[in-house]
């Protein structure tokens, strides 16, 4: 069976093979670390997920229109968007965050005129080679940062400004969000012209929750967000994709509102967060959702032994696997903190006990 085969089955809630294995990403200290403890040369993350036996391959589109942002001397400036962002060290290694945010104090016509990229100014083509190079995996296109608002806005003017704008009605931040998602539902669109037939996912992004609440409330949701959301959940049904949705915490509140709105897969899942945890996730909404994740990157795969990681993949595929509809994978990026043999651990683990052919 190939890869696209186990994941499109699973996510259709039929049994493959085996549970399909995903990936959410990688700081580059510990994805050099894994590397050298597996033996890999170079840093091309392929050879990282074929070594792992990863079934999805996620596409990469790249930018080639003209500079759009100034560089900043001790800033890392986005290239698209203009985000601010630089290494702060840990006692593990470091961590790329966002600082000084250039549109804080903007008015409506600074955010007009704030540079933003053509959706012409992008490399297609090199998405039919990507396809063609993966055809045996289940290919996405996305990221977390697709259709998101929230962060993506915050990166620019504080998730505080973001929130409370939204909350007194604000057409300044509207018009950010706004022109943001209209670029990328153009692009969105130029993808699945040119590589709408190869790709099985489409990838988009919004977190919703903290570990023990929601961020915002259902209203809140349903009147900024879900009708935004709603634009690219329809483009890509339009192509017959499938929607996978990323978001951090607590997030099942929203989860009657996806199927709805028909997204089918839920990334991220963090099983520490309130009304998060696997039972609850597959027993309410199992039928109706697949998922994504469940392998915490805040638990034992950063804090445990290969012991601790073993079990809570064993103890995850028991839940999760049955009638299909899950793909197991980390929570989120893989941090510095995470020794490289309990990633090895993770998955060794899926692939010895997430076989459908179980004695």
């Amino acid at each position: 069976m190939t890869s696209k085969e186990r994941v499109l089955l699973s996510i259709n809630h039929s049994q493959p093979d085996r549970v399909p294995l995903g990936w959410a990403g990688i700081n580059s200290n510990i994805k050099k670390k894994i590397n050298k403890y597996l033996g890999l040369n170079g840093n091309d993350e392929d050879y990282l997920l074929e070594a792992l036996d990863v079934d999805l391959r996620v596409l990469d589109l790249p930018y080639v229109g003209p500079k759009i942002h100034k560089d900043i001397s001790g800033l890392i400036v986005g290239t698209l968007w203009g985000w601010r962002c630089k290494f702060i060290k840990n006692e593990f290694g470091s961590y790329l965050d966002y600082c000084d945010f250039p549109l804080k104090n903007a008015d409506f016509d600074e955010i007009e005129a704030w540079p933003m990229p053509h959706p012409d100014d992008f490399a297609y083509d090199c998405l039919l080679e990507q396809c063609k190079r993966y055809k045996d995996y289940c290919i996405v296109f996305g990221n977390p940062g697709l259709a998101d608002i929230i962060n993506s806005s915050g990166f620019l003017c504080t998730m505080e400004k973001v929130l409370m704008d939204l909350a007194v009605g604000d057409k300044t931040i509207l018009r950010l969000i706004d022109r943001r998602n209209e670029i990328n539902l153009q692009i969105l669109e130029n993808v699945l012209k040119i590589s709408g037939k190869d790709i099985d996912i489409i990838w988009i992004g919004e977190d919703l929750g903290t570990q023990n609440s929601a961020l915002i409330s259902i209203s809140f949701f349903r009147e900024f967000i879900r009708p935004r959301h709603q634009k690219f959940i329809d483009l890509a049904k339009k192509y017959r994709k499938k929607v996978m949705i990323h978001s951090c915490g607590s997030s099942s509140w929203a989860f009657e509102d996806f199927i709805d709105m028909g997204i089918d897969i839920i990334d991220t899942i963090q099983p520490e967060a309130k009304s998060m945890s696997p039972a609850y996730l597959k027993n309410f909404f199992g039928d109706k959702l697949s998922f994504h994740g469940a392998i915490s990157t805040a638990g034992p795969l950063s804090d445990g032994t290969v012991d601790d990681i073993i079990k809570c993949v064993n103890q995850t595929l028991d839940i999760m696997m049955p009638k299909g509809g899950y793909i197991m994978a980390p929570t989120h990026m893989i941090q510095d903190n995470t020794p490289p043999e309990n990633i090895l651990a993770m998955y060794n683990a899926a692939k010895k006990f997430g076989s459908y052919i179980r004695k």
